[in-house]
């Protein structure tokens, strides 16, 4: 069984300390406990080099913004927090989590003057799901992406992933790996955790993010995809097309490209264009610049 992480040896960077793994609480009345007053970024090290780590600190300041609060360190502050996270626990190859949320000064609804916490961890976490080519099998969510006018979309938000959560959870319960979840319109949206391309006839097609994460990894696939000559149609996909469809691959920090194999009675087969592409991602997150 693995080591729960509040009991690990190890460093965590909490409001611009270094704090001992199991020092690193919050108190339980703690705002973003309650009211999932959240938003966190996931992004992979290689080689001691963080993957796009730029474009996700910016992205942390925008959720945050997007969720009505302003994160009080600059953006210079969280990238030298990683660097001295991943030095101090020593780790070249690694998952990184900044995370910032509303402290316990108050609680009710409105924040009121609620502190701005912030923390950023690392470990060790190899592939999200194992023995990628042989492909994942998925089955369909039963909760829907919500539309972007009922909640911050475009923010990664602790609360937009508790229908994530329940889904993936009935997912596994079920002896499946991951879910498909639909927008609120009943097109194809994403997995629980990341995002998905369909290939048919040597094109690739993926949802418009509307109602669910632009995912960095789903940014860098397809500008991969178009430099190495690919066709890509970002655009409405209904479920009924799932039929047409030969491979598929879900992209993430997580799950890097992990291809698809079946989506409930739908199979796939991981074929040349996701291999070609899994090939670029690797030269890319191992290419020091």
């Amino acid at each position: 069984m693995a080591i729960p992480f509040h009991d690990r040896d190890g460093w965590i960077w909490m409001n611009g300390e270094m704090i001992a793994n199991r020092d690193a609480k919050i108190h339980v009345l703690s705002h973003g406990l309650h009211y999932a007053s959240a938003v966190f970024e996931g992004e992979r090290a290689y080689d001691g080099q963080v993957f796009k780590s730029a474009e996700h600190t910016a992205r942390l300041f925008r959720s945050a913004r997007l969720m009505g609060f302003e994160i009080p360190f600059a953006a210079e502050d969280i990238e030298a927090a990683k660097r001295q996270v991943m030095e101090r626990m020593g780790f070249a190859n690694c998952y990184l989590r900044p995370i910032a949320w509303r402290g316990s000064e108050q609680l009710s609804v409105a924040p009121g003057a609620t502190k701005i916490n912030v923390a950023v961890a690392a470990w060790e976490w190899g592939a999200y799901f194992p023995d990628r080519m042989k492909g994942i099998r998925m089955t369909h969510a039963q909760w829907r992406r919500p539309s972007p006018e009922t909640a911050p979309c475009a923010a990664k938000a602790a609360g937009l992933y508790m229908i994530a959560s329940l889904s993936k959870q009935a997912a596994e319960a079920e002896g499946y790996s991951d879910a498909l979840m639909l927008d609120w319109r009943g097109h194809i949206a994403e997995a629980t955790g990341a995002n998905i391309f369909f290939v048919r006839d040597g094109v690739l097609h993926t949802p418009i993010p509307e109602g669910f994460l632009n995912g960095i990894t789903r940014q860098t696939i397809i500008a991969l995809a178009r430099a190495q000559g690919l066709i890509v149609h970002e655009r409405a996909i209904w479920l009924q097309e799932l039929d047409t469809f030969e491979e598929c691959f879900l992209t993430g920090s997580a799950a890097e490209i992990t291809p698809v194999a079946e989506i409930g009675r739908n199979r796939f087969k991981p074929g040349a264009i996701t291999e070609k592409l899994m090939a670029a991602f690797h030269t890319a997150t191992h290419t020091k610049v």
